[in-house]
């Protein structure tokens, strides 16, 4: 049994009611729901009495380090079996650290720590990595995000790498640690006998001189198959030795975040590389990088290469303009395997929809979702967006958001839903101006297909 809520404000009768229904849950979800630390000792005793629970989270409640002295009395309980805890952003301090190290040390069922944007500050995480330490800690995820860390927690860290073979993911983006400490950190996992699948270093203050680090452990861990350096300014030199790492036979990596890194066209050549004859890469974000059209032309040929296995491209605000789009076109009508691409915040304009349409709506496209957000395009170009929708049963998801539609545009693809063959379930219109009468058709439409969700 599940028990999944969010965003409900608790009344005292409501939560007597839950508590009922918690004491057989397999899995309790309670994010943003005003808990405090008086919800904690009922959920003290739900852990402590219901051995079936394994995944509790209660991520956005002011649940404060005394909610967690509670939580963690039911944790440290012989009877509990929970293996996945969420507590971001719940207003824990350093002072939750030392209680939460003890359920590390003492509960090898827990397999998964989240207590992201919490002020645990490097002093708290010092004394989770101690519990971490210990021989009875099995923990295999620990996410860290925005917990005003510091390069100091790298030794730590490091110290509980080495003892902790079976943590897979590790989450450390937002914070402020830096080129040293991301060096030292590197180091220590080549060195570690984790096998680390999952690495987050975003906004971590990271340049071009980290990534020769970086790149030896993609190229030393074989089982890294996620990485994202995205928000940090690495730059076409720091790309150039990523892809060091990432074209070195062991690595086998699957998907990878390089949003907002200031890369150029100069670095597509690599990624082309990459994309053609790594894989397993099945997905990539170059968000918010000026790749422009020469870039993207470049990524075009990688995508018609047999070998590439990619299945996501996210290419937003790249600064691409309709001239790179019969290139795109090209790329989808010879690529069987992308099934999400996204395009939005970029100046495609109608003439370059209409041609990436052409590509689409090739037998060997097999887009699902496609997003085209902020494109300057008009219902002139609806038709051919209309046809894609009633003609490719694959696509699912289509985003077409803050492009001036008006109800013309709208109509068309209005018409376009009402298709047996359309298959689309998901239609993002944000800010875009419709009259009263088109609003109505959309309702209409949403309760003649409920599989549809129109969101506006």
């Amino acid at each position: 049994m599940e028990l999944d809520i969010q965003c409900e404000e608790m009344s005292p009768s409501r939560w007597a009611e839950l508590l009922s229904a918690m004491k057989s849950c397999k899995t309790i979800r309670l994010d943003d729901c005003n808990l405090s630390s008086n919800n904690c000792e009922d959920l003290s005793s739900i852990i402590s009495t219901n051995p079936s629970l394994t995944e509790l989270k209660l991520n956005n409640n002011e649940l404060g380090d005394e909610g967690i002295e509670y939580l963690c009395k039911g944790l440290l309980m012989p009877s509990c079996r929970l293996q996945k805890l969420w507590l971001q952003n719940c207003n824990l301090t350093s002072a939750s650290c030392e209680t939460l190290r003890s359920v590390l040390s003492a509960q090898p069922s827990l397999t998964e720590l989240h207590v992201g944007d919490n002020k645990l500050g490097t002093a708290g995480v010092k004394v989770l990595c101690q519990g971490m330490m210990n021989p009875s800690c099995k923990l295999q995820k620990l996410q860290l995000e925005y917990c005003e860390l510091t390069a100091d927690i790298v030794e730590a860290l490091n110290a509980a790498l080495q003892n902790k073979p079976t943590l897979k993911e590790l989450s450390l983006s937002n914070n402020t640690l830096g080129d040293t400490a991301v060096k030292q950190l590197c180091r220590g996992l080549v060195e570690a006998s984790c096998n680390l699948e999952l690495l987050h270093l975003e906004n971590c203050g990271i340049t071009s001189n980290s990534c020769r680090e970086i790149s030896a452990v993609l190229s030393s861990k074989s089982s890294l198959i996620d990485l994202s350096v995205g928000d940090n300014k690495i730059g076409d030199s720091g790309l150039a030795l990523l892809c060091q790492g990432l074209m070195h036979p062991n690595c086998r990596i699957q998907k990878l975040w390089l949003w907002d890194c200031d890369l150029t066209s100069a670095s597509c050549n690599d990624l082309s590389r990459l994309i053609s004859a790594k894989e397993s890469l099945t997905e990539i974000s170059l968000i918010d990088n000026n790749l422009r059209d020469s870039g993207m032309e470049m990524l075009c040929q990688a995508l018609k290469d047999p070998r590439s296995r990619l299945q996501e491209l996210w290419v937003r605000e790249c600064g691409l303009t309709t001239a790179c789009c019969k290139a795109v076109s090209s790329a989808l009508s010879m690529n069987k395997h992308l099934k999400v691409l996204h395009m939005g915040e970029n100046k495609l304009r109608d003439a370059g929809v209409e041609l990436i349409c052409e590509g689409l709506l090739h037998p060997n496209c097999n887009i699902q979702s496609l997003w085209l957000g902020n494109c300057d395009v008009t219902s002139a170009c609806c038709a051919a967006l209309a046809t894609v929708m009633a003609t490719k049963q694959c696509l699912t998801e289509l985003d077409l958001s803050y492009n001036p539609l008006e109800d013309e545009g709208i109509r068309k693809i209005c018409e376009a839903l009402r298709n047996p063959s359309c298959n689309v379930q998901q239609l993002i219109l944000y800010d875009i101006l419709w009259s009263a009468e088109v609003d109505d058709e959309l309702r209409a439409l949403e309760e003649s297909k409920p599989e549809v969700k129109i969101i506006s």
